[in-house]
């Protein structure tokens, strides 16, 4: 029913006088009490008017309740949320320490593992190289390089990160036990945190806010739609008022039009003459509808004119129909009001269980916090204590490791190198002996073309020339021979300084005469290649490690 149309009733019934036919009032009598009884029933929706009211008031109160819990629960929170995050950091960093410390220990172990495997690896390969029986005296018994090797070192070294390992595994164990409990105090803890978990989740998803798997990240329920919620009951309540109004006035415009219809003054006293005595409903800006409805009731009645009297009826006729779509639409606006008004006391329940839930929970964090988390704390720093120091007996001992292996190696290296060069040695004792024979013939065709030269000029000039004019015309030619001469000690092998290797002097000997001073020893071609091969492997590695370091 239209605000207008019922201003319009109003107006036209202000004026004229009775009217009508009397052969056609009577008809028209029935159709205008079946309205005015249809809009009496209308009239019952003033209880849903004064139930709009104490909604109103119920969801102001709940408001009102609501912000001074919400508060508290917020202040609550805070702390509440301040210490849960202050005791997971605390869990967390020890659980770093855990795991940093067992990384880094097992980091440890897997190059200790290395560099022990490769120790061993070493030792293992100075026990299957035979040293060849050539560099060694006649009748001794076969010895390997690892025979020249004392392990002593490497079982002491040994020991010493063995006592190290233990005592980094037991600290370890001991922080492993501590944070074991420590997970037990916040199981007990979670535990106690069921109820408020429960009841934050059950606010957030009611209030459609996003719910947490942590209590201390659950979100409250929301005050923000609430007093946006209670204006809209608020305007509801207002609007029924409004459409309650345009009912009342529907009435009266129906009591004004019987009245005013031959007949109808008896029908209209006995249709409202049972009218409840107080018709009050009121909000802000609504006026006092009783006083409307009694005063028409009371009022006498105003002439009207045929034409006022048929438009009055014609605009009760339209409003008739827009009666029933009034009474429907405050009936739905109270069932919002109610699923509002369900939704505020839900939000504000909700709101008390979360109060009531938080307070339960910081006794337990207390305890914790006052009893055992300092020994969690300190059990942490006490392992950080005992690995720093083993660490560094750890990577002394890996230090010591690797130099014992490098030690070894080079020896594998060097015996190999050895080989090279003996084969070295014999091959330019080799080339030596085919100078010498070499030198020896062409100083033996030299020799043989002088020894001839000179007998021809003897033969063919002898005669003529004095015998005393140079005494060395008739001798034979010089000759040459070579003679071998031990060597010295190689500057730097031995505590003195070497001697100067003689001289070659012209002294008679062989030749091919050997010298027994230096015996080189003559060793295989497969066992050079071998040792050759070997130094290639060892290089090639050595290289393929300075480049994955480099990468």
């Amino acid at each position: 029913m239209s605000e207008s149309g019922s201003s319009s009733v109003s107006s036209e019934a202000s004026a004229g006088e009775p009217a009508g036919d009397p052969g056609s009032s009577l008809p028209q009598l029935e159709a205008l009490i079946s309205h005015l009884v249809a809009a009496k029933r209308s009239l019952s929706s003033i209880n849903h008017v004064w139930r709009a009211n104490e909604i109103v008031t119920s969801a102001r109160s709940a408001l009102e309740e609501s912000v001074v819990v919400s508060a508290r629960t917020g202040f609550l929170r805070r702390g509440l949320n301040n210490q849960l995050r202050l005791l997971y950091n605390v869990r967390s960093e020890v659980e770093e320490v855990s795991l940093r410390g067992r990384s880094e220990f097992a980091g440890v172990l897997k190059g200790l593992d290395t560099a022990d495997a490769r120790l061993r690896k070493t030792l293992d390969l100075l026990r299957e190289t035979i040293v060849h029986a050539s560099f060694r005296p006649d009748g001794e018994e076969p010895r390997s390089l690892h025979d020249f090797v004392d392990e002593r070192g490497v079982e002491e070294l040994h020991t010493a990160l063995k006592s190290s390992i233990d005592r980094t595994n037991g600290a370890q164990a001991e922080l492993d036990s501590s944070n074991y409990a420590f997970d037990d105090e916040l199981q007990s803890i979670k535990q106690a945190l069921g109820s408020y978990r429960e009841a934050t989740k059950l606010a957030s998803s009611r209030t459609s806010t996003s719910s947490s798997s942590s209590a201390s990240n659950s979100s409250l329920p929301s005050l923000s739609s609430m007093p946006s919620m209670l204006h809209a009951l608020e305007m509801h309540a207002q609007e029924m008022a409004n459409l309650l109004e345009s009912l009342v006035r529907h009435f009266d415009l129906c009591v004004t039009a019987v009245k005013h219809t031959e007949g109808g003054g008896a029908a209209a006293q006995s249709i409202t003459g049972d009218m409840p005595a107080a018709v009050a409903v009121s909000g802000r800006g609504v006026p006092n509808i009783e006083e409307g409805i009694n005063a028409n009731l009371n009022a006498p009645l105003d002439p009207l004119s045929e034409s006022d009297y048929q438009e009055m009826v014609n605009v009760l006729i339209k409003d008739a129909a827009e009666a029933e779509d009034v009474v429907m639409e405050i009936q739905d606006r109270i069932g919002e009001m109610e699923s509002v008004l369900e939704n505020v006391l839900s939000q504000r329940d909700m709101l008390l269980s979360v109060h009531n839930a938080t307070t339960g929970v910081f006794k337990h964090l207390s305890s914790l916090a006052t009893a055992r988390l300092p020994s969690y704390i300190a059990q942490a720093h006490n392992f950080t204590r005992v690995w720093n120091e083993e660490h560094d007996r750890i990577n002394a001992g890996l230090a010591d490791l690797s130099d014992l292996n490098s030690l070894y190696d080079g020896f594998l290296e060097a015996y190999d190198g050895l080989i090279l060069e003996v084969a070295r040695r014999r091959h330019v004792r080799q080339r030596v002996e085919k100078v010498l024979r070499d030198t020896k013939h062409k100083l033996d065709q030299l020799y043989e073309e002088d020894v001839n030269a000179r007998e021809t000029f003897r033969v063919e000039q002898g005669d003529y020339l004095p015998s005393d004019i140079w005494p060395g015309i008739g001798r034979e030619p010089m000759r040459i021979e070579f003679r071998r001469i031990s060597g010295g000690t190689l500057k730097g092998a031995a505590q003195g300084q070497a001697e100067d290797v003689p001289t070659a002097e012209p002294e008679p000997q062989a030749p091919d005469h050997v010298d027994e001073g230096e015996v080189i020893p003559e060793l295989h071609k497969s066992l050079v290649q071998q040792a050759l091969n070997r130094l290639k492997a060892r290089s090639r590695e050595a290289t393929q490690d300075v480049t994955g370091e480099a990468t």
